[in-house]
């Protein structure tokens, strides 16, 4: 996550020190609609680093003219992932009152990346500065209720220009199994399996409740409620995951909020090495 204020010391100093557990950063874009430095400035910050970072850029905030100068400017800076997300809804972030813009879903979104990559100017013709070079990428929820709306959904993505799919948290191996193969695969998209750290039994019940699509299963909830150290245990869950993911997916989406120091720990108990990654 990118810092609450305009110091991004913290924030470059975690991402340091992960860098050789990993192949590169996502840097959330206003995640659960609370206000954060800009994606598009850490992101670059990281670059500066010789950090890869994947630049998540919701349609909540900004219209199409912005999101097409934030995608030109992204390129000029040397970034080239750009996850497209339509952005979490206002009402579940800290300023309610703000107005969300949603002028592009992230479907057009997506679609816009692939134009501008053409070179195609969004009024006429074409770019008369030259064409960014972007590589975009689609989020996903293998626990969608509505399977075959999913599918359209990827689909529709895939059409637009989607180069690769970001999962949710997937909590099982049989959900992600499923996914891959009768989704991504014949569609020829590379999935990154989400991987969420969970800290407690109340931390898990938290997520079920207010995180759209969660569903962590009762047996994990209890093996964090039974144990004399839950982070610990959490640990060992999101471990057994990335192991059981790492042959089903192409990758694995790693998030451990506010506690990433404990990614090298996961990975070692996982016994996944950037190398055979």
């Amino acid at each position: 996550m990118p810092p609450r204020g305009a110091d991004p010391t913290q924030s470059i100093a975690k991402a340091k020190k992960l860098a050789s557990h990993v192949h590169a950063f996502n840097v959330t874009d206003g995640s659960r609609a609370v206000m954060r430095m800009s994606s598009l400035a850490l992101c670059k910050l990281l670059l500066s680093e010789n950090l890869e970072p994947v630049l998540q850029l919701a349609c909540r905030d900004r219209n199409r003219i912005a999101l097409q100068g934030e995608l030109l400017g992204a390129s000029a800076l040397g970034i080239k992932n750009v996850l497209c997300l339509t952005g979490d809804p206002v009402r579940v972030g800290d300023q309610p009152d703000a107005r969300p813009v949603n002028d592009y879903s992230s479907i057009s979104l997506i679609r816009q990346v692939t134009a501008l990559n053409h070179n195609q100017d969004p009024v006429a013709g074409t770019l008369p500065d030259g064409a960014p070079q972007l590589f975009p990428g689609a989020a996903a929820d293998p626990n969608c209720h509505s399977f075959n709306g999913l599918r359209r959904r990827l689909e529709q993505k895939k059409d637009a220009g989607a180069r690769f799919l970001q999962t949710q948290m997937v909590m099982e191996p049989e959900v992600l199994e499923r996914f891959c193969n009768q989704i991504a695969k014949p569609l020829e998209l590379p999935v990154l399996a989400g991987v969420f750290l969970l800290k407690s039994a109340k931390n898990a019940l938290f997520i079920n409740r207010v995180v759209p699509g969660a569903c962590i299963p009762e047996t994990l909830i209890k093996r964090l409620e039974d144990s004399k150290n839950p982070t610990a245990e959490g640990v060992k869950i999101a471990a057994e995951q990335v192991k059981s993911y790492i042959g089903i997916s192409k990758g694995i989406h790693l998030m451990a909020i506010k506690a990433e120091e404990l990614i090298p720990e996961i990975l070692d108990q996982a016994e996944v090495s950037l190398l055979q990654q």
